[in-house]
């Protein structure tokens, strides 16, 4: 069904006025070209036959009349038969004489011309040419022009005139007119082909346009018929892409587009699950402890072991609340980031060390390699502490036992980079790209994460991008994982000891005092 506000109707509207404009006005440019052609032509023709007309006329008459009209009437016949003989070619030429006061005399051909008696007659039959006439004929001027020289004839005619003389005196005038210029039929004929021309085109176009245009508008139907489907919850929805023009990249970007809410969709479903997962097994516990405790089932010796355990099971929700909230926070950008000059080499040994003891029960081959003892950044401490803390979490959990576990900082084109790295199950390929989104769970089994809910690595995301950094990560399956971040070096020249001037002068100072006490 053909809807008018569908793009293949506006489409096609405005091809066919295309169509129809441009034939317009070549239909409109021939015809003017042709008429102006014949119009040229037939002037010619004229100019030739009202010249020979007069020089005849010119050199046949004499002194022997009165007058010019008395020649006329003298040579009648003859100069009929000159005027015939003249326009014999021609049955649409009329070749007058006028004397000098405008009469016409003689006449010869032009059996289709049409001379108004009414409008330039004297009452008596006789023939007069216009006043404007005669008196441009009578000042010396020839005369070409295309009308009816004011109702002189009853429609528009092509005419030619020019002046007679004698001795220098103005004598009479020769005209050929005609009514015709021969191009009428062509141009119509010609405008006949063009609107037929026209009509086989804009039929042939009405075809293309059919089949362009559903080229087209099915990829584009097809999404919008897909959009609805995601509103209603269904991300299974896909459009196939044909060709590698721009349509075929927009449905190759609405697929991916899909991709990305199903995975979302998935993420999420997954995110609660695992929240209420997290959130039942405490309660569960929780409330088993206590009603042992209300019931008596728990003797009250062994009351504070127990809510021992209820305190750290209530921890558990509590980290994922905490996580929650500091993603409202950071998508609303009500958290700030206040950066401070640090050594984040010396943060690396702290987290080291508080993890010496999952380190050991995994037997990890540790390694801690910098560039320099201290390396001194421009961030906020606090919130990198927390991105940097958990990726070392993550590689600790997700490590082989006995295997790899390193932390290396370098300092690359003026930034300081921090890669974690750890031999273990890795990410698939398939994942990666998915790493730093919300809800993402690698260990969908939860076999090794059973705490995680997806949304560290997105933290972390977040807030490096925040700092105007980049966080990546590199892995190959089954084998090893490497997360790397970028912080901002700190400004300022360090000594060998990685110090800033400035810690240096103020370190040497502290040292000088203590050593000034010392001597009293």
């Amino acid at each position: 069904m053909l809807r008018i506000k569908s793009i293949f109707f506006k489409y096609m509207v405005t091809f066919m006025l295309i169509i129809v404009v441009c034939f317009a006005v070549i239909s409109f440019t021939v015809s003017f070209i042709v008429r102006s052609y014949g119009t040229d032509v037939k002037t010619e023709h004229l100019s030739n036959a009202a010249n020979s007309a007069a020089v005849y006329i010119e050199n046949d008459y004499g002194d022997d009349y009165e007058s010019f009209k008395d020649y006329l009437f003298a040579h009648a016949q003859g100069l009929k038969s000159v005027l015939e003989l003249l326009s014999v070619n021609d049955d649409d030429m009329l070749i007058f004489v006028v004397d000098q006061n405008g009469q016409v005399i003689h006449y010869g051909g032009g059996s289709k011309v049409s001379i108004t008696s009414e409008a330039t007659s004297n009452g008596s039959g006789r023939f007069f040419i216009s006043d404007t006439a005669h008196y441009r004929l009578s000042s010396g001027s020839h005369i070409c022009s295309t009308d009816d020289m004011d109702g002189f004839f009853k429609t528009e005619h092509v005419y030619y005139a020019i002046p007679l003389y004698n001795n220098g005196v103005y004598t009479g005038a020769v005209f050929a007119a005609s009514g015709d210029t021969g191009i009428d039929g062509l141009v119509s004929t010609m405008n006949r082909t063009i609107i037929m021309a026209a009509l086989w085109i804009m039929l042939a176009s009405l075809i293309v346009i059919y089949f362009t245009t559903e080229r087209f508008i099915s990829p584009i139907r097809d999404m919008s018929r897909a959009a609805k489907a995601f509103a209603n919850g269904q991300f299974d929805a896909r459009i196939p892409v044909v060709g590698r023009d721009e349509v075929a990249e927009l449905a190759e970007a609405f697929n991916n587009m899909a991709s990305s809410l199903q995975n979302l969709e998935d993420m999420r479903r997954t995110f609660l699950a695992n929240v209420s997962h997290d959130l039942r097994t405490p309660m569960t516990t929780i409330s088993g402890f206590i009603d042992g405790i209300l019931d008596g089932a728990i003797p009250p010796e062994k009351h504070e072991y127990h809510l021992g355990i209820i305190a750290s099971e209530i921890l558990r929700p509590s980290g994922h609340v905490s996580q929650l909230l500091d993603i409202s926070r950071l998508e609303a950008g009500e958290r700030e980031f206040v950066p401070t000059v640090y050594d984040v080499c010396e943060q690396g040994r702290e987290i080291i060390i508080n993890s010496m003891q999952r380190l050991e029960d995994k037997k990890l081959d540790v390694r801690f390699e910098c560039d320099e003892d201290n390396m001194y950044v421009c961030a906020d401490k606090d919130a990198i502490h927390q991105i940097f803390y958990n990726i070392c979490d993550n590689a600790i959990k997700f490590a082989y036992e006995g295997g790899a576990y390193e932390i290396s900082i370098r300092e690359k084109s003026g930034k300081i980079q921090v890669s974690v790295y750890n031999e273990g199950q890795g990410i698939s390929s398939e994942d990666l790209p998915y790493v730093f989104e919300r809800f993402y769970k690698s260990d969908k089994s939860r076999g090794m994460d059973k705490s995680g809910v997806g949304l560290g690595m997105y933290i972390a995301r977040t807030i490096i991008e925040a700092q105007g950094e980049k966080i990546w990560v590199e892995s190959e399956q089954g084998k090893w994982c490497r997360f790397t971040f970028t912080l901002p070096a700190a400004k300022g020249e360090r000594g060998k000891s990685g110090l800033s001037r400035r810690d240096k002068e103020l370190k040497e100072s502290k040292e000088s005092n203590e050593n000034g006490d010392n001597s009293l």
